[in-house]
C-alpha cells in the first residue's frame, strides 16, 4: 500500500472564553459552566502534506495563534467552541496542504477538523484496576496479578457543516460513567466478558456497551500503560508501542544560516502502530513485549548515537528517520503500518501505509 507522510506541529496558547454569543445563545444547556467566562491552556495542532521543514510549520502555527494568547476569544469569533476555534485557525493558516486542524482545550479533550468539516471529537477518562492474563506462558509477567491506571479515550466522528459544536464532552462523560463504576477499583478478571482482560478485549468490551448509547462513536482507545495501548473501531484492532531515544544530529541541507546545521540533539518520541487479527486464545493481536524485543536492535542503533552516522540514512530529518525505521523494522514486525516520530512535543511526522487506520489524530 502507498505510504502517506504527514508533517505535524503544535502550539500552545492561554485564553479566556464563554461558549455563548453576544445575544446569550449557546449550543450548551442553560446553566452549563462553560457559558460563564472561564479560561483554558489551549493546544493548537495541525497536520499537513507539505514537505516543508517542521520548524517552518511550527512557527506558522505559533504566529497564527499569537493574537489569541492571553486574550478573550469571544472578541475573535462569536462562538468559541473547540470546533470553531479549529475553523478560525484553519482559515488563518491558509495553507493549501492542510489535512486537519485540531484544538485541545484541556489535557483530556479536544476536536480535530478536516477541510470538509468532518470532526473528530475525543475525551480521555481514567480508572484504576487489577488484572492478570490467564493464557500467557508460564513465567510471563502478565500472568501474575497486577494492576494499571488504565486510560480510555472515546472518539466520535461526525460532519459539522453549519454546526458550532459536535458531540458535547458532557455527553461522552455521561455514557462513560456507568462503565467507570463497573471498572474502577475492581479486578477486571471478575467482570463477565473480561475473563481474559487484554487491552484488545477491554477495548471490544467497551465498544459493545458504548456504541448502542452513542451512535457517533468511531473508536475506543485503551492505554494499558503510558507507552502501550489498543484502538478498536468495531472491526479492526490496532495496537501501539512507544519508544523514546536520545540522539544527536546535524542537518547539512538546511539553509546556510539555519541553526539546525549545527550539531544538536533531540529527545525523540517514537510510536509504532501495528494492525493484526485477534488471536482468540491469547486475546491479543501482538504481545507488547514481543514488539519491544523485536525493535530492540533498531533502538540500540538510535539511542545515544549521532544519527548522521547511521548506515543507509542520508540526512537525519524526521521524515527520513521514519522511513529508515520502517525499512529496518518491517522484516521483524510485518504488522507495522504506521510510524509517528516527534522531535519535540507535538512536532514531527506521521508515516502511514495502513489499510485500517481508525483515524489520524490520536
Amino acid at each position: 500500500m502507498n505510504e502517506t507522510l504527514f508533517y505535524v506541529a503544535a502550539a500552545p496558547f492561554e485564553a479566556a472564553c464563554r461558549v455563548e454569543n453576544a445575544l446569550g445563545q449557546s449550543p450548551l444547556s442553560a446553566g452549563h459552566p462553560a457559558r460563564r467566562l472561564h479560561g483554558h491552556s489551549f493546544l493548537a495542532k495541525v497536520r499537513t502534506l507539505n514537505t516543508g521543514a517542521n520548524a517552518d510549520l511550527r512557527q506558522q502555527l505559533a504566529d497564527c495563534v499569537a493574537p489569541l494568547d492571553y486574550n478573550d476569544l469571544n472578541q475573535f469569533l462569536p462562538m468559541p467552541t473547540d470546533e470553531n476555534l479549529a475553523r478560525w485557525i484553519r482559515a488563518r493558516l491558509a495553507l493549501p496542504s492542510v489535512a486537519s486542524v485540531g484544538v485541545q482545550s484541556t489535557l483530556h479533550q479536544g476536536a480535530d477538523l478536516d477541510l470538509a468539516d468532518n470532526a473528530h471529537i475525543w475525551r480521555r477518562f481514567r480508572f484504576e484496576a487489577a488484572h492478570r492474563l490467564p493464557n500467557v506462558a508460564p513465567g510471563h509477567q502478565c500472568g501474575r496479578m497486577h494492576g494499571h491506571g488504565f486510560e480510555v479515550i472515546l472518539h466520535a466522528n461526525q460532519n459539522l457543516q453549519a454546526q458550532d459544536m459536535g458531540v458535547d464532552f458532557d455527553r461522552l462523560e455521561a455514557v462513560w460513567q456507568p462503565l467507570h463504576e463497573q471498572l474502577h477499583h475492581h479486578c477486571l478478571n471478575d467482570i463477565p466478558g473480561l475473563e481474559n482482560p487484554t487491552s484488545e478485549m477491554l477495548a471490544a468490551w467497551l465498544w459493545e456497551r458504548l456504541k448502542p448509547e452513542l451512535d457517533a462513536l468511531s473508536w475506543v482507545s485503551v492505554y494499558e500503560t503510558v507507552t502501550a495501548g489498543c484502538h478498536y473501531d468495531g472491526q479492526h484492532y490496532r495496537i501501539w508501542k512507544d519508544q523514546r531515544f536520545e540522539s544527536a544530529l546535524t542537518l547539512t541541507r538546511a539553509a546556510p544560516n539555519d541553526s539546525v546545521r549545527r550539531l544538536h540533539g533531540h529527545s525523540y518520541l517514537l510510536r509504532l502502530h501495528l494492525t493484526a487479527p485477534l488471536d482468540t486464545v491469547m486475546g491479543w493481536t501482538v504481545d507488547y513485549g514481543d514488539v519491544k524485543s523485536q525493535f530492540k536492535p533498531i533502538y540500540q542503533q538510535l539511542d545515544h548515537h549521532n544519527l548522521n552516522e547511521l548506515p543507509g540514512l542520508d540526512e537525519p530529518d524526521a521524515a527520513s528517520i521514519a522511513r529508515w525505521i520502517r525499512s529496518q523494522a518491517e522484516p521483524g514486525l510485518p504488522q507495522l503500518d504506521r510510524i509517528d516520530l516527534y522531535e519535540t512535543p507535538g512536532c514531527g511526522v506521521v508515516l502511514s501505509w495502513g489499510a485500517h487506520e481508525p483515524g489520524l489524530p490520536v
